[in-house]
């Protein structure tokens, strides 16, 4: 099934907004950063130092989910077909010419394109249909800790910080 004109558009523009895409391929989800270019995102990693990319094949299907830059919730999702691309090919220059700009932090920002034609994978991520949005937070619980964050404020406590304003006048 093909994605319609205004659905591609509407997939097009939110993926291009966002900053980060999740995507769940064989593996678990994945905050991946990526690049619009040619109707499809494009994810670069699996590399030393770049995002890992767990399930996500040449030729296998993936479910994109795209998020809100500002305000972090869920735009749209869709399916798409992997697709990666040749090191050094006409559509792998064109994606890391996009990319690059991208790339925060880079240990090599000069010799970076280099590495990632020998060492890393670029993968084309092509929609292909609309998916329904995930229901529920989707948050993992956090792993439990003795470690706590929030306590009930002691009951003297407010008494305390009056009189410390008080002295301070």
């Amino acid at each position: 099934m093909t994605l319609s004109t205004l659905d591609l558009a509407l997939v097009e523009e939110a993926t291009k907004k966002s900053g980060l895409i999740w995507v769940r391929g064989a593996g678990a989800d994945r905050a991946l950063w990526h690049a619009w270019v040619d109707g499809a995102a494009h994810v670069l990693g699996d590399g030393p130092g770049e995002q890992p990319f767990p399930g996500l094949a040449d030729g296998a299907a993936a479910e994109v989910t795209v998020r809100s830059k500002d305000k972090g919730g869920r735009l749209v999702a869709w399916t798409a077909t992997v697709r990666e691309l040749a090191p050094r090919s006409e559509e792998w220059h064109a994606a890391v010419a996009e990319l690059k700009g991208k790339r925060l932090n880079a240990p090599d920002s000069e010799e970076m394109t280099e590495r990632w034609a020998r060492e890393c994978r670029l993968l084309r991520l092509e929609p292909q249909a609309l998916s329904a949005l995930p229901g529920g937070s989707l948050a993992a619980a956090p792993l439990a800790s003795p470690a706590i964050t929030r306590r009930p404020i002691p009951a003297h406590l407010p008494k305390l910080l009056l009189k410390r304003k008080k002295a301070a006048q």
